[in-house]
């Protein structure tokens, strides 16, 4: 894999999952291709729209520490139509469930990646 500078945004830790998961798929092609598959499903609209789905998955995210999956879950979020109210809302229902470690998550990388995916959109 190539070297990559210290993150430093949100747009920066996209770039570098998406390059990670590209060279995991070049090593690993049916892995990740029935990964994706399944993942892809997961996510579909189904009774629970996307919007809740990555409402879900980003509350899951925050709980479990990973840094990556809550930025990438936030971003999901507003990409499907999530405001800042009700991401927000679902970070207080994971931080009743996870404490403390939940609300750190929450209200510095979160909210971070809140600004900076809505001044990519401009």
């Amino acid at each position: 894999m190539e070297y990559h500078e210290p993150r430093n945004s949100t747009e920066a830790a996209l770039h570098e999952y998406k390059s990670g998961l590209g060279v995991f798929t070049q090593k690993m092609p049916e892995i990740a291709r029935h990964y994706n598959a399944f993942t892809e499903t997961c996510f579909m609209e189904g009774t629970l729209s996307q919007k809740q789905k990555h409402l879900i998955a980003l509350g899951i995210a925050i709980n479990a520490q990973d840094e990556y999956c809550i930025i990438y879950h936030t971003k999901g979020c507003l990409d499907t139509g999530a405001s800042e109210e009700e991401i927000l809302e679902a970070i207080g229902v994971t931080a009743a469930f996870g404490g403390g470690a939940a609300m750190s998550q929450a209200v510095t990388l979160v909210q971070e990646c809140i600004v900076e995916l809505n001044e990519l959109k401009q």
